[in-house]
């Protein structure tokens, strides 16, 4: 098995990140593309499989390649497709499988993201050994997989657990899918940085750069030297974020919630108010 490898996809509604991964569950080597730079999906697969051919050939030609799999905001398992995602610029249904199968003859196997980081977990990670967890991915949206009894929950559709899209503020914010108020809409990247800029406006405050190159990324480094707006945003994202999982542990009684995603890397910033909201 030493000269085998698997190709793990990860695709975000910002980046999408490439990794050759060995069956003990290390790294070997990765880079990342930008996924909102391509409108055509056929365009996107073209550049994403000319970037894997180049990976896998600079980390050795030696090496075999013996599957590809993709984690993808509503991917669908059972179909290999990914269908009407709120953070993709594709819309509709994309065949993904189908039309990477053009260009690699290997098994390749598409899910939802946190599908896939949850599967990750429970065989290389802390949840080994847990039949009953839930992972949350905080990205650009928030993504969510459910393990229980040691399995994935997919549902009839392959659609099931999508816990950021249970509905927490009443004709709350326009989600992208189609509903208003979902938790993805406070507890993202995305949303974070929404409540950040409504925080702004309610206090007549104008930041010191333009409000079009706010993220969360900039909110977490003002929070960080104590910016009292910022630290209340992220307040208030795990005061939703609490109750959303709170939620979520009446459904299904989990061992343990793993957060995963960008939006974690705050830590503490957002651990502390979500917790206490928990």
């Amino acid at each position: 098995m030493d000269n085998t490898i698997a190709l793990g996809i990860d695709i975000g509604g910002t980046n999408t990140k490439i990794g050759i991964v060995d069956f003990s569950g290390n790294c070997l080597s990765k880079t990342t593309i930008h996924t909102d730079e391509y409108l055509v999906v056929n365009d996107f697969i073209e550049v994403l499989s000319s970037l894997i051919k180049q990976l896998i050939f600079e980390f050795g030609e030696n090496k075999i390649l013996k599957g590809i799999g993709i984690g993808a905001p509503n991917g669908n398992y059972f179909k290999g497709t990914i269908e009407y995602p709120p953070n993709l610029c594709w819309k509709g249904v994309t065949h993904f499988v189908d039309l990477m199968k053009t260009y690699f003859d290997v098994p390749i196997v598409l899910t939802n993201d946190a599908n896939a980081a949850a599967i990750g977990e429970m065989i290389y990670g802390a949840a080994k050994g847990m039949k009953d967890f839930i992972v949350i991915t905080l990205g650009t949206g928030l993504g969510s997989g459910i393990v229980v009894d040691g399995n994935l929950v997919y549902g009839h559709d392959g659609f099931a657990g999508e816990i950021g899209h249970t509905i927490m503020v009443i004709n709350g914010r326009p989600c992208g899918c189609g509903r208003h108020g979902c938790l993805e809409t406070y507890c993202s990247a995305t949303g974070i940085t929404n409540t950040y800029k409504e925080f702004l406006h309610k206090h007549h405050i104008n930041p010191p750069i333009e409000e079009s190159l706010i993220d969360a990324k900039y909110i977490n480094e003002l929070a960080k030297d104590g910016n009292l707006l910022a630290i209340e945003a992220f307040n208030y994202t795990g005061e939703i974020l609490g109750i959303g999982l709170a939620n979520s542990v009446a459904y299904t009684s989990p061992e343990a919630i793993f957060l995963f995603g960008g939006l974690a890397n705050a830590k503490e910033l957002l651990f502390a108010p979500t917790i206490k909201s928990f």
